[in-house]
């Protein structure tokens, strides 16, 4: 039986759709582990941000102090723990809240205009041989074995009501016993007219971080070349919040550079200054609960 002009048309558009997808993920940055259908992925069907994946995890993830078996990817561009959320942003870090959220790109994310959303676990393999390496590059005090790795996938997707945006970027959850860990690697990324925000914060907050310029839609696009391990494209962090984990012996202070000795003293400016000084530390491993205030400016030269 010959087929319909319509439906071959229909046909054809399919198979080039699914095509395209396939190549997308085969062209992703380095940096981003492997996923999509090349990776035999999960895909999550989403409806604008209707849609979050329940995921029952194939081993314990400990995330400061909470062991989880599951995890709810959000279409939203965050993971939560105990319950879905279609929530996009409306408080930055830290909320102050009941959940735990890993957030890569939290923002409001549409992909029935385009990109996928998919997942994949593993527990052997060369996902977990690259696993355990990064993580030893990364954090070289350890003596690091992974045993679990969840990756999820935000490939190409689109911010709600701006098509055209194609924004790719990613989360590895990577666990070693009682050790856990994140990466969040980024590719290419449309500037946000939408609330947007990366990091990650505990229930009450005691411990959050903020990738710095995450919070701003037009600065957005340097994500890809940001890091705080000295691999552009990339945010890692231990997460299990084991004793002292943060906590590192040689560092005993940071320098930074402000404009004028008059910018820093008006009011409205101090504030900025320690939370960057805050992200300098955190960065270095010094626990995102630290607060600073400053009791004195004194001006001196080099």
């Amino acid at each position: 039986m010959r087929m319909s002009p319509l439906l071959h048309y229909l046909l054809v558009f399919i198979s080039v759709l699914s095509l395209s997808r396939v190549t997308e993920a085969q062209t992703a940055p380095v940096i981003f582990y492997p996923f999509g259908s090349v990776a035999g992925d999960a895909v999550s069907i989403a409806i604008e941000d209707e849609n979050s994946t329940l995921i029952n995890l194939w081993s314990p993830f400990v995330f400061f102090g909470h062991t989880y078996n599951r995890t709810y990817v959000n279409n939203n561009g965050h993971l939560t723990f105990n319950q879905s959320s279609s929530e996009f942003v409306s408080n930055y870090f830290p909320i102050n809240g009941s959940e735990d959220i890993i957030a890569p790109l939290w923002t409001d994310i549409d992909v029935s205009m385009n990109g996928i959303i998919s997942y994949q676990q593993y527990s052997n393999g060369s996902i977990l041989t690259r696993a355990t390496q990064d993580i030893n590059q990364h954090f070289p005090d350890l003596s690091f074995t992974a045993n679990w790795v969840l990756v999820a996938t935000w490939d190409r997707v689109a911010y709600y009501y701006h098509s055209g945006t194609e924004t790719s970027f990613q989360v590895v959850l990577i666990s070693g016993g009682d050790l856990s860990f994140i990466l969040m690697n980024y590719g290419d990324i449309a500037v946000a007219h939408n609330m947007v925000q990366a990091g990650y914060d505990t229930i009450n907050s005691t411990a959050y971080f903020k990738v710095p310029g995450s919070n701003n839609g037009s600065l957005i696009q340097n994500l890809k070349n940001s890091t705080n391990v000295n691999a552009p494209g990339r945010w890692a962090f231990r997460v299990d919040g084991g004793p002292d984990q943060n906590i590192k012996e040689n560092i005993i202070g940071v320098q930074m550079k402000v404009t004028s000795f008059s910018d820093l003293r008006e009011s409205g400016n101090v504030g900025t200054f320690l939370e960057k000084v805050q992200q300098e530390l955190t960065k270095y491993g010094l626990p995102s609960s630290l607060k600073l205030s400053l009791r004195r400016v004194q001006k001196t030269h080099p």
